[in-house]
């Protein structure tokens, strides 16, 4: 609920929240429904809590045209591949992750774990599985020329974070500092996209705790809804084609439902990030061991250990 609204350029709310913590069982994991959200918020705003914590901060037409449109061609057809291993994020509740519904959410740079398919293949292929388990994504080894093209629209989204939310930017920039498994001069060492995907809401897990999140959106064709939301405030922002938006995504969050115009159009999100786990497990390494660990990796995927 807004209990200060300040005018400005840029406009600055407060906030407080509708219902307590407590309640929050009823709602995380759960998607949000047309309607739900009392305030959507459309132009350029700061908003806080009645505490003073920043919430969030949004711009509007700040990402370059050029920039949007190389991230866009390089990346949909890899973005677009169907995968059933973010259960509760698709509300579904199934233990078998087999069983989830299948949506289109993509991971690009580098993660912090390995799949069930890579064990199986150390295991196949005669290798121990490495202490370290910091890897590249399969769109980075698949496709480096593709994923250099998406470099320039990435390092824009870092520029305005370092810009709108300093703070926690400088606390991020960091630690990404600290390892060589990152998108390069940023703060981020992974991104997620989505196509056409409505997220349950959720408090994100896996990023760094000091940092802030962000989203920007790639529209090509005709949509309505899809505006993130902060259900506890009652807030939402309508994120559209060439806006950013910095949020403490520690808060749960979701967005609303996408209805499509046509089948094809597309509604491409995508948010970057600093795992902690790569930094966690990786600070202080070289470049000289990445490129190590990366062979290793790969041998080990691929190759038959010879003894």
């Amino acid at each position: 609920m807004i209990i200060k609204e300040i005018p400005g350029p840029v406009i600055k709310y407060i906030v407080e929240k509708d219902y307590p913590d407590s309640n929050l069982i009823n709602v995380l994991n759960s998607k949000l429904k047309t309607g739900e959200i009392t305030r959507i918020i459309n132009d350029d705003a700061d908003v806080y809590t009645k505490e003073g914590k920043l919430l969030l901060k949004f711009r509007k037409n700040k990402l370059a045209k050029e920039n949007i449109e190389m991230f866009y061609d390089n990346v949909i057809k890899f973005a677009e591949n169907a995968t059933n291993n973010r259960g509760s994020a698709s509300g579904s509740k199934k233990k078998n992750v087999y069983n989830n519904p299948k949506i289109k959410t993509n991971i690009i740079g580098y993660f912090d774990t390995l799949s069930p398919a890579h064990k199986f293949l150390f295991k196949k292929n005669g290798f121990p599985l490495p202490k370290i388990t910091v890897r590249e994504t399969r769109f980075l080894t698949t496709h480096p020329d593709k994923y250099k093209k998406l470099i320039p629209l990435i390092k824009e989204i870092d520029k305005y974070y370092k810009q709108y939310v300093p703070a926690q930017y400088k606390k991020q920039r960091s630690k990404a500092d600290q390892t060589p498994f990152k998108i390069e001069n940023t703060s981020f060492t992974t991104v997620t996209t989505n196509v056409n995907f409505q997220t349950t809401v959720h408090r994100d897990k896996g990023d760094d705790i000091d940092g802030f999140g962000n989203l920007a959106v790639i529209e090509k064709g005709k949509y309505t809804g899809g505006e993130t939301c902060f259900p506890q405030y009652g807030i939402g922002v309508d994120v559209k084609m060439g806006d950013v938006l910095y949020m403490d995504v520690h808060e749960p969050h979701g967005n609303l439902p996408i209805i499509l115009e046509n089948e094809d159009t597309k509604r491409l999100s995508l948010v970057c990030y600093l795992r902690k786990g790569i930094w966690k497990q990786t600070k202080g390494k070289t470049k000289k061991f990445k490129e190590q660990h990366n062979r290793r990796l790969r041998h080990g995927l691929t190759k038959k250990n010879k003894k």
